[in-house]
């Protein structure tokens, strides 16, 4: 009788523990939301870091697709224009890409911080309706695509502006390739190449 009794206890034990667990007092830490505190912001999907990059006319983010495939963007390279280097009539060229890029880019923001403040309002108000919510959506998703489409086009409009030697520069310094002095590009006289790159 005393062996059946040992393994009850302890499945009793187990149950306890389970139990202690699953109600609110033990789950209570496992249910806290990564969103905690979240719900008092102006517009909830927005925080004060992503307004302050949209009034700017900042990145966001959405010109990765570029940056990240090689094809540099106005505004860090005239951050860098002395390590690139870039010329005088370069200078001047990409300057007029990034503040008509910045114009653009300073609309676009607010466009889709006005849309973003709309969804949010519907659903404080609770006037939401699944159609309300097609059309708030699409108006979101119109306003990201414009504003997408501004900084990647950016990116493309000053590709050609630029020597084969300085996108291969810009990408270094931004630490998205290897080391230009181990490895010069084909078709570059090694070392010219060495030479430009400042590797002697």
């Amino acid at each position: 009788m005393t062996r059946l009794r040992l393994p009850t206890r302890h499945l009793l034990l187990g149950l306890a523990i389970v139990w202690f667990c699953a109600s609110p007092a033990g789950a209570a830490e496992t249910h806290m939301s990564p969103y905690a505190g979240e719900h008092t912001r102006p517009i909830k999907s927005l925080s004060p870091d992503d307004l302050a990059e949209l009034g700017r006319g900042g990145g966001w983010g959405l010109a990765k697709a570029a940056e990240l495939n090689g094809m540099p963007g106005p505004a860090h390279l005239l951050e860098m224009r002395d390590q690139v280097p870039l010329s005088a009539d370069q200078v001047t060229a990409i300057a007029a890409i990034f503040e008509r890029m910045r114009a653009e880019a300073i609309a676009g923001g607010q466009r889709l911080v006005a849309a973003e403040r709309a969804l949010d309002a519907a659903f404080v108000g609770r006037t939401v309706t699944e159609q309300s919510l097609r059309t708030l959506l699409s108006v979101i998703g119109q306003a990201r695509t414009a504003l997408r489409y501004t900084h990647l086009a950016a990116h493309l409009e000053t590709m050609p502006l630029l020597a084969e030697s300085q996108v291969a520069r810009y990408n270094e310094l931004r630490g998205y390739a290897a080391d230009p002095c181990a490895s010069p590009p084909k078709g570059h006289d090694p070392e010219m190449w060495r030479k430009h790159n400042g590797c002697d």
